[in-house]
């Protein structure tokens, strides 16, 4: 019965079937995937240098850690260690979406080079520019996410 269908079957489909539901369309993975075949978050930056110190660090495949669907590059050991203690604590907010294109209900790729850390949060944008126009009310910006973030969570990117 089974004979005539055929199943495609390549390690990037198997991986959409086997991962989170949620990953796809509430953690940013635009940089495709990682070496161990699970989606690749924060452009392999290390989240534990970016969210405590605000700066950008190369992960190293060498410390990959999949979390919630996705991995994350580490720079080193110690911030691999810190990240699977306390997770939460260095991933940025919107699954990693730009912060001022989630307030205008939109799901933007945030690179960690503009990066802003709000009372212990870490938040991306897409570029220097809109970087820019949120310093000039990074409250009001936040609010308007807040409120949009649970609106466009579980929706595509692109259906947006």
């Amino acid at each position: 019965m089974f004979d005539k269908i055929t199943l495609l079957a390549t390690p990037f489909t198997l991986l959409a079937l086997m991962a989170p539901a949620f990953a796809l369309d509430e953690l940013n993975t635009s940089t495709g995937a990682s070496l161990g075949g699970t989606p690749l978050a924060l452009r392999g930056v290390d989240p534990v240098v970016l969210s405590t110190l605000n700066a950008v660090s190369d992960g190293n495949a060498m410390y990959e850690i999949s979390h919630d669907g996705a991995s994350y590059y580490f720079a080193s050991e110690t911030t691999a260690r810190q990240f699977e203690a306390e997770p939460a604590k260095y991933l940025p907010q919107y699954g990693g979406f730009c912060a001022f294109a989630v307030a205008l209900g939109k799901k933007l790729d945030g690179d960690p080079q503009y990066a802003d850390i709000v009372e212990g949060k870490l938040y991306l944008f897409v570029n220097a520019t809109v970087f820019a126009k949120y310093k000039e009310n990074p409250a009001e910006t936040l609010r308007l996410a807040e409120e949009k973030w649970p609106l466009i969570k579980h929706q595509a990117a692109d259906s947006l």
